[in-house]
């Protein structure tokens, strides 16, 4: 069974959606509270998002660039807005798919179910995941996730890169200077932005019961030690 996240403020068409998600034997989720949609979603963990564009406070576009933030699982826009300029502005900010109202329940269905048939389905099997793995910590660079036996961290692309970096090449030392050309390339970063970005590493492996595991070589740059147990 799939978790489908329905983020739609018209609470007859959200349930309608849920509905038919619920028929096909899988779990459709209404969000009622539009101000924290991203909190939600950690919450939820779904494998797929319908997503509205005109909604209270911060709009569609908004919370889907805030979902690609921590996530590539599918969004799919559900809108009335049937212009070429708002499909295109979806599509640039992160959506799989768009589908304007009013729509046939079954081609929203159709849609979902082909979204999850090439992400976690039969054409996914095609061409397996890629995973950094140490010791039994597996990064899912393609899913920003971290995970160490049942637990699971989400991850920001920046913090993905980051540890994508030090596990591929641990036990030995990282530079500053190669860290920063995967971060930031030729942009200019000064010492706090990167120290800002290690702790944030540092918080998600403790997220994993994971601590002391990424040494600060003054300096030169940083080292990270597989202090944790497969």
């Amino acid at each position: 069974m799939y978790k489908i996240m329905i983020v739609e403020d018209d609470p007859k068409l959200a349930g309608l959606l849920q509905s038919h998600i619920e028929r096909y034997g899988n779990e459709g989720n209404i969000i009622e509270d539009f101000d924290h949609v991203l909190e939600q979603f950690h919450e939820m963990k779904p494998h797929l998002v319908l997503l509205d564009v005109n909604l209270p406070s911060f709009d569609g576009y908004y919370w889907c660039r805030q979902i690609r933030s921590v996530s590539t699982c599918p969004i799919i826009f559900i809108s009335a807005r049937n212009g070429t300029p708002d499909q295109l502005r979806a599509l640039e900010n992160g959506a799989d798919d768009y589908i304007t109202k009013p729509f046939a329940y079954d081609i929203v269905i159709a849609k979902i179910h082909s979204q999850l048939r090439r992400v976690y389905g039969d054409y996914a099997a095609a061409s397996a995941e890629r995973t950094v793995e140490k010791d039994g910590l597996v990064l899912y660079p393609e899913r920003m996730e971290l995970t160490l036996h049942d637990q699971t961290s989400v991850l920001t692309k920046k913090e993905t890169v980051l540890l994508e970096t030090l596990l591929s090449r641990s036990p030995r030392l990282v530079t500053r200077e190669t860290i920063l050309e995967k971060l930031w390339d030729d942009t200019f970063v000064d010492d706090n932005t990167l120290s800002v970005n290690i702790n944030r590493v540092r918080k998600r492996l403790g997220e994993l019961g994971i601590e002391n595991a990424l040494e600060t070589i003054r300096g030169s740059g940083y080292r990270l030690h597989t202090v944790w147990k497969r």
